[in-house]
């Protein structure tokens, strides 16, 4: 007598007859070629010598330098600056003295984390100075009336940190051009990584044109610039909106709060 199945018995067959067909045909052959990987871009080489950059500055814990650095503020490039810039890395704390030009000589600014309800301290010039040290918080509209930035973003921590989440950004874009180069500045060995943002609306950019250079000897930042988006009549690179230079860079100098607390 032929064994017959009932029908829920066929439709149980039909289902396992199913999946096993579906298995079958997800099982690579042995003769498929596996996808090739995509080669890096130039953007995930930039990323790498981030990575690097962040990564030697996890040994650093505090560092000295001379800060040369020129400011678009208010749509006027303001004369180029210099500055003794020390920064101690934990509590976070700055110090800035003016150099030049002139007419800021002298000036003194310190900022330490969680001191001085979180007011940063100021020697001004001239006759004020007399007085000594006043309190004033770090994004007083003063501030900006001379600087783009609040002294809490001062240093290599923000530079390197910011950067790395705007490439990261730009890398699911996939729409920024990348330049790396070969480059000196102060006489050190750099490697000099330029960013171009050539659709504006693709993301929240900075700035349209950016650069960063890094030592490489040490992978820490020698400088940086942005550049605004290009305007009509104006120059085709657009115009410059911040430029820093860290000159003559001494790390682990093993700072007090003598250097940073007034």
């Amino acid at each position: 007598m032929t064994p017959t199945l009932s029908l829920p018995a066929c439709r149980r067959w039909i289902a396992l007859l199913a999946i096993g067909v579906g298995a079958l045909a997800v099982v690579p052959s042995a003769h498929a070629q596996p996808k090739p990987a995509e080669p890096p871009t130039e953007l995930d080489r930039a990323i790498t010598l981030l990575a690097e950059a962040r990564q030697s500055f996890q040994s650093v814990q505090d560092y000295q330098c001379r800060l040369v650095k020129r400011e678009r503020i208010g749509g006027v490039l303001q004369p180029e600056a210099e500055m003794t810039m020390k920064v101690r890395n934990k509590p976070f704390s700055v110090y800035l003295r003016s150099e030049s030009p002139g007419a800021d000589k002298g000036l003194e600014i310190c900022y330490v984390a969680g001191r001085n309800d979180g007011r940063m301290r100021v020697h001004p010039t001239g006759l004020l100075g007399y007085f000594g040290f006043f309190s004033v918080d770090p994004r007083d509209p003063r501030v900006f009336e001379k600087s783009r930035h609040a002294i809490t973003d001062a240093g290599f921590a923000t530079l390197l940190e910011s950067t790395a989440r705007y490439w990261e950004t730009e890398r699911r874009l996939n729409k920024t051009l990348v330049s790396i180069t070969d480059d000196k500045i102060g006489g050190r060995d750099c490697v000099r990584m330029e960013t171009i943002h050539p659709d504006r609306d693709a993301g929240k950019f900075y700035g349209y044109r950016c650069v960063l250079w890094l030592d490489k000897a040490t992978h820490l930042p020698a400088g940086a610039e942005t550049y605004d988006w290009p305007r009509p009549g104006g120059p085709p690179q657009g115009d410059l909106l911040e430029s820093y230079r860290y000159l003559d860079l001494r790390c682990n100098c093993e700072f007090g709060d003598e250097q940073f607390v007034r």
